[in-house]
């Protein structure tokens, strides 16, 4: 079933996904009604002379294009036969993009969405038609037919008939995995003594049939600016993964994630089956919370933008565009209709918009004190969820929030920093620039090479503000100005770096140009969006590029991303691998390379006894073997069988854990204090001692009832096992000479 919803979800939020990991440099936008036609031009001229490869529209391209708008729109391949896409080849791969260049950007937009809709329309009212023969009776899930978990890279049906198969076995696995997932339900809340958890929740076929009329709505209600977004997206990706167009809405979007704050009621919103939208959460503090008229569980049913009487339906509306209406500026009132999940009348809220600062995607820090017999060393750990900025010349800057951060640990005289840039995808190539000379001092930080071949050697100047031992943490989710941070450290022999194999392989540089720039004369600039073009590729001042390969750890630790496909070499259309001279002007310190065959083998001996590293190792195994496969049975004993053998292992696994995490959690007692330092505390007179509700502070949640049966403990002094792990090494390498 999963395959279903990806699909459409991953069209809807197909810009959003390849924001999150890129690196930028500045400038700004304008909003409202566009003239796509000419933005359409301006965006094809702009993208052929500004991106890095300078690749001119060609037939090659069209074909291209074409086929990336197809597969974006369609990624499981279930809605578009391969004799639908022999006749859209046959209609526009001759003239794609000469439809762009003579101001018919709009037409060509509509006229393939509509193609797509017409087809994909059909298969929901299919798949609803076959939902609704099923409210009687269920199938019976005997047979020994099986569906894949992923279609994206099998071949398409060939017609419509051999669709309908596909069709057939989608409607059933969507059918039984629900039926697995609430007797599982059921069974552990029987073994608990509570009440089902699914006892309220509406039938499975009519959750089903809610799940597909979101869906539905998410195809008709894309607008002339999704049509559009769609289009020349698809045209951006043939030139690198990572160029994008993004129209007003999603400009406002990118902004507000690379400055990690937003303008909102400070609310956490989530689509429910039933077709609302759920308030999951509300941020301490933010306008919903203080005006105490909104709870979790509440249920928005429709919004007045503009705090007036003109109301919009939310009722299967996309989540993103709920987003969209409710956000604002600053000042300004919104007015929501919401069901009380009290007793489900329904009442009219007003809330005053305001700026929600986004702490949690914010630098924060924590130091420990860490006794080893008579030794007590005070470790760091230093949080960086990504390298933010405000591209609206605010005052919002990771780098000077860091600087902050370091200087109170300096202060507290920590001896050695693990670095956390696991999951972080980038962000601003200026903050990351001064941030490597924290830990550098002055020299070359990365080189840029552009289009022309002009390679430029970014430097950074001063004293370094921490000489103390460094690790930093990465994964494959680990991308662009991470990459960058840990090549230079890397690079200098600064630090060692930690974690999966590689990181995620991002070697290129984005830079936002606002299209208001590039329209005629007499034009309208209002609402033109942006283009995210790739135009300079970056080096480590080694000379390798962090491209596809991305940056290796000196010490591989199984982590949880291990075994997932995902990287810059899992992307269609990535750009390759090269290397450059290594730049001047800087040492590389031996130290590190001298003291890496005794941390390695330290950290070896460790997590050859470490339980939860040896989980993790199997269910990486167990992750690549499933996408190995890419089979999923139809036939319900055989998933009972496979979930029961899960089961069993995580109670096991659940119950010896239970037993060592109390042990550790008594040890950490004794040999560890943790003290909090948020960006809140580093001018506290005295630093707070870190407390388990912390993560708790921004924002209170809902609590999931499906959670609430397991009986997973928590890791102990949430120090998960690789972070613990590093901590044990920057403890080593304070002990080596």
């Amino acid at each position: 079933m999963n395959t279903f919803f990806a699909n459409c979800r991953a069209r809807v939020r197909m810009m959003g996904a390849v924001a999150a990991a890129a690196l930028v440099s500045c400038t700004s936008v304008s909003h409202a009604e566009p003239d796509y036609d000419i933005i359409g031009r301006q965006f094809s001229l702009v993208l052929q002379n500004a991106h890095f490869s300078r690749a001119r529209f060609s037939q090659e391209l069209y074909q291209q294009f074409l086929d990336c708008y197809v597969q974006s729109l369609d990624m499981q391949h279930l809605f578009l036969t391969q004799e639908d896409v022999d006749y859209l080849n046959e209609r526009y791969a001759s003239s794609f993009g000469d439809y762009l260049l003579a101001n018919q950007t709009t037409r060509l937009a509509e006229e393939l969405y509509a193609y797509f809709s017409e087809r994909a329309l059909p298969r929901i009212a299919q798949a609803e038609q076959m939902l609704r023969a099923y409210s009687g009776k269920m199938p019976a899930f005997d047979s020994n037919r099986t569906t894949p978990r992923s279609r994206r890279k099998l071949p398409r049906a060939k017609d419509a008939a051999e669709l309908d198969q596909v069709w057939r076995d989608q409607v059933e696995d969507m059918l039984l995995t629900e039926v697995l997932r609430r007797e599982n339900l059921e069974k552990l809340a029987a073994a608990k003594g509570k009440p089902s958890p699914v006892a309220k929740e509406m039938s499975v076929t009519d959750k089903m049939l809610a799940r597909i009329k979101r869906m539905r709505n998410e195809i008709q209600e894309a607008d002339r600016e999704d049509m559009v977004s769609y289009l020349l997206n698809a045209v951006a990706h043939v030139y690198d993964p990572h160029s994008d167009y993004m129209g007003a809405r999603e400009e406002q979007r990118f902004k507000d994630m690379i400055k990690a704050s937003i303008v909102g009621i400070g609310a956490k919103l989530q689509s429910d089956d039933d077709g609302s939208t759920t308030i999951e959460g509300i941020v301490k503090g933010g306008p919903a919370a203080r005006s105490g008229q909104l709870q979790l569980g509440d249920r928005i049913v429709a919004v007045s933008h503009a705090g007036d009487d003109n109301w919009t339906d939310v009722m299967f509306l996309s989540i993103d565009k709920v987003v969209d209406l409710i956000r604002g500026q600053k000042g300004v009132p919104v007015k929501l209709r919401v069901q009380s999940a009290d007793t489900g009348e329904e009442k009219v809220v007003t809330i005053v918009r305001d700026e929600i600062p986004m702490s949690e995607e914010l630098a924060s820090g924590r130091i420990i004190d860490l006794k080893d017999g008579d030794r007590t060393y005070r470790l760091g750990v230093l949080t960086l969820p990504s390298f933010y900025i405000d591209l609206d010349d605010g005052d919002v800057h990771c780098a000077a929030d860091v600087k902050k951060i370091l200087r109170r640990m300096m202060q507290e005289k920590v001896e050695g920093i693990v670095l956390d840039l696991r999951f972080n995808g980038g962000g601003s190539l200026d903050e990351v620039r001064k941030m490597v000379g924290f830990f550098t001092g002055a020299g070359p930080v990365v080189q840029v090479k552009d289009s022309r071949a002009h390679v430029e050697r970014l430097t950074v100047s001063g004293r370094p503000l921490f000489n103390g031992e460094l690790v930093v943490l990465i994964n494959k989710l680990s991308a662009s100005a991470s990459e960058i941070f840990a090549g230079a450290m890397a690079d200098y022999g600064r630090a060692v770096i930690v974690g999966d194999e590689a990181s995620f392989g991002k070697g290129t540089v984005q830079v936002p140009r606002g299209l208001a720039d590039y329209m005629p004369y007499f034009s309208s600039r209002e609402g033109c969006g942006m283009i995210k073009v790739t135009t300079q590729k970056f080096y480590r001042v080694g000379g390798a590029s962090t491209q596809l390969k991305g940056v290796a750890s000196d010490i591989v630790l199984p982590t949880v991303t291990a075994g997932l496909r995902i990287g810059e070499g899992e992307q269609d259309y990535a750009m390759p691998y090269d290397e450059i001279p290594r730049a001047g002007g800087y040492v590389k310190s031996s130290r590190i390379s001298r003291i890496l065959p005794e941390l390695m083998a330290r950290s070896q001996a460790r997590t050859s006894q470490d339980k939860d590293m040896q989980y993790t190792r199997e269910d990486i195994e167990r992750a690549r073997e499933r996408q190995e496969k890419n089979v999923v049975s139809l036939n319900k004993a055989e998933r009972e069988a496979e979930n029961a053998q899960l089961l069993e292992r995580k109670k096991a696994i659940d119950a010896e854990r239970k037993v060592r995490y109390e042990k550790m959690a008594a040890e950490d007692e004794k040999k560890m204090t943790i003290y909090r330092l948020k960006l809140s505390d580093v001018k506290a007179a005295r630093l707070p001692i870190a407390s388990k509700d912390d993560d708790d502070e921004y924002m209170d949640e809902n609590k999931d009832p499906e959670e609430e049966l397991t009986e997973t403990p928590e890791y102990p002094s949430k120090l998960d096992p690789v972070l613990r792990e590093a901590l044990h090494i920057v403890k080593d390498m304070v002990d080596m000479p």
